[in-house]
């Protein structure tokens, strides 16, 4: 069937376009020769525009655009069974920088029903990956710092640790050694903590291991008979934000090491509950011992450092403190609630 005078104007009108093209394009004949060439991409690929039309894809510049992976897909485009999309491909030219590309063809009508046309659009990505392989080296770089660091962290904490325990050993007063012991087994909570912290990542921390490694370290380093106490930890699959899970991990050191010191005189024995649980944004938090319950009168225990530490703690996590016999022993729970809009 002739064309027609449309069918020549829409023709004409398509190579305009891909000549023009500020995009590296190509327009193939079925058998892969060149029909046009967008200036772009000769320019891109260092290619003379006026050696171009009529040669074969695979004759282009020195050859390097033979390519038989290439060549086997626009044949399965041509023959109007599939298309290419996002193909990547290395382009190596001798003495030249090699260029990761992505290739997009299909079947182009261009009005003329009398032979196939494929439209080749080239994209050049070479950039695009150096870029993501320095990000990637530099966040690789930036984790093996991290992690030489938590090393050194973890080394000064029992290096402080060691000092704290030769010094209480040295001292003749027992309200010294008490402080010297107290804050051992301060440093040598955060050591575990940062221990825990540094094994989750930079993700969220799932409580249920996190409490469970934090009462080990506790008892291991203050009781000195596991049969006569112990630590058990319940809490649900929640896991929440590093820099909450250690003001969590604080509060609870601080609450069990209190327990330890107070809640079971005269080799008094019993268990100390660590306790979790959340619904929604809601959470409680609880530290549970059997022991004698709360002093009265002139026996109640003066406020120390340690609650100072839980107090400033659960303010910063917007949370309440609540206190209750817990018959025998005492219930400290932590509770955050989420404000409701009226």
């Amino acid at each position: 069937m002739p064309q027609s005078p449309d069918d020549h104007f829409e023709a004409a009108s398509t190579l305009a376009v891909v000549v023009s093209s500020i995009e590296p394009l190509l327009l193939l004949s079925s058998d892969q020769k060149v029909i046009a060439a967008s200036a772009s991409f000769c320019r891109a690929f260092g290619i003379d525009p006026r050696t171009v039309s009529r040669k074969q894809l695979s004759e282009l510049g020195d050859g390097e655009w033979s390519m038989p992976r290439l060549t086997s897909l626009l044949k399965v485009t041509a023959g109007g069974s599939s298309e290419i999309e996002a193909y990547e491909f290395d382009l190596k030219r001798q003495n030249q920088e090699t260029r990761n590309l992505v290739a997009h063809a299909r079947i182009l009508d261009d009005g003329d029903r009398t032979r196939v046309r494929l439209l080749l659009a080239i994209t050049d990505v070479t950039d695009t990956r150096t870029e993501t392989r320095l990000r990637n080296n530099l966040v690789h770089d930036n984790a093996v710092l991290m992690q030489e660091l938590q090393h050194r962290v973890a080394n000064s904490l029992q290096i402080i640790a060691s000092v704290l325990m030769q010094s209480a050993r040295r001292v003749q007063s027992e309200e010294a050694r008490g402080h010297l012991h107290n804050a051992h087994h301060r440093v040598m909570s955060i050591a575990a903590l940062q221990r825990q912290l540094s094994t989750s990542g930079d993700g969220d921390v799932e409580l249920l291991p996190y409490f469970t490694q934090l009462s080990q370290s506790l008892g291991a380093s203050m009781i000195a008979d596991p049969d006569r106490l112990t630590i058990q930890v319940t809490a649900d699959d929640s896991a929440v934000d590093a820099g909450v899970s250690v003001s969590l991990g604080l509060i609870v050191t601080e609450l069990v090491i209190n327990a330890l010191k107070h809640a079971f005189p005269d080799e008094r024995a019993g268990t100390i509950l660590i306790d979790y649980k959340s619904s929604g944004s809601d959470w409680t938090l609880s530290v549970i011992d059997d022991g004698i319950g709360i002093p009265k009168g002139h026996n109640a225990p003066k406020a120390g450092l340690g609650s100072g530490i839980v107090e400033a703690l659960v303010k910063n996590l917007n949370g309440e403190i609540e206190i209750r016999d817990a018959e025998p022993g005492v219930a400290v729970t932590i509770v955050h609630r989420e404000a409701v809009v009226q």
